[in-house]
């Protein structure tokens, strides 16, 4: 009996060393939690610089001279200028400085350039790369619009931050034909920076643009279906509280007097198109 015992004991120890081992060999196999890459010079509450005070100049001459007017990027060529480098990393310290406090017109320029400009960096510091999702891990490891950070007023906001903390909340639907993702299902990355002085121009601009695109919309009229990016799908709620008035919403950017007349009186149903993750890479 007390053999019989011993030996059961014995085997039940050997079965709880094995798992154990079997245990720290998968944890040893698990990537390690990604680190905050966060971009921005840390300044003082009393260096800090009024919104009227940011200057969007070096960020306006970087977009005219590597994207073009349907918003592809020369990434290649950006990333062979060590210079051009270092002057979007400085635009980046220079938004840091901010004191984040301003009139609703700058305070959406400055969030949709700092948008766009701290995604640019990201791709740079990955490219060569086909889609941004390629750096978007979901459980382990690094994702871009997590972990990569920029610091303004003492705090550090990540590309999901800026859209879904600051930018959507300050009810302006626009935003998501301004904002990119870097991905040829976006809205075209505008070749110039947004001002406040021209910020209403510039959203109308870019929201034309994006509904002109048949690869964002398309209008069927014999079945009287409006086919549109599934950007209107993932963020419905900040063009209306129902369809009707989404639809009301988006008439004024449609690119004809028919589609902007079916939209207004709600006659069309809603289909989505397929989203196109490519990367805007003008080669």
């Amino acid at each position: 009996m007390g053999l019989r015992i011993r030996t059961r004991f014995l085997g039940i120890g050997l079965f709880a060393v094995l798992v154990g081992s079997v245990l720290a060999g998968l944890a040893l196999r698990q990537p390690a939690a990604a680190a905050d890459i966060i971009v921005g010079e840390t300044v003082g509450a009393s260096q800090r610089i009024p919104l009227g005070q940011i200057d969007h100049t070096a960020w306006d001459e970087l977009l005219h001279k590597y994207v073009d007017s349907h918003g592809m990027v020369a990434y290649a060529a950006w990333k062979r200028s060590a210079s051009d480098q270092r002057k979007l990393l400085d635009y980046l310290n220079h938004l840091s400085r901010s004191d984040n406090r301003g009139t609703k017109p700058q305070l959406l320029a400055f969030w949709i350039n700092a948008y766009n400009a701290l995604t640019v960096y990201g791709i740079l510091r990955e490219y060569p790369t086909s889609s941004i999702r390629n750096h978007t891990a979901k459980l382990f490891g690094y994702n871009i619009w997590k972990h990569l950070k920029l610091r303004v007023a003492g705090n550090a906001y990540s590309l999901e931050d800026i859209e879904h903390k600051i930018l959507r909340k300050m009810g302006e639907p626009r935003i998501h034909f301004a904002i990119v993702c870097a991905s040829i299902g976006c809205p075209r990355l505008l070749n110039e920076a947004y001002v406040p002085e021209r910020l209403d121009q510039q959203l109308t601009e870019n929201a034309k643009n994006f509904f002109g695109n048949r690869e964002k919309f398309r209008y069927d009229a014999a079945s009287r279906r409006f086919w549109v990016s599934p950007i209107l799908q993932w963020f419905a709620e900040d063009f209306g509280a129902d369809q009707a008035a989404r639809l009301r919403t988006i008439a004024p950017y449609l690119p004809d007097e028919t589609s902007r007349h079916m939209a207004l009186a709600g006659k069309v149903s809603l289909s989505y198109l397929d989203y196109d993750w490519s990367l805007n890479d003008r080669k």
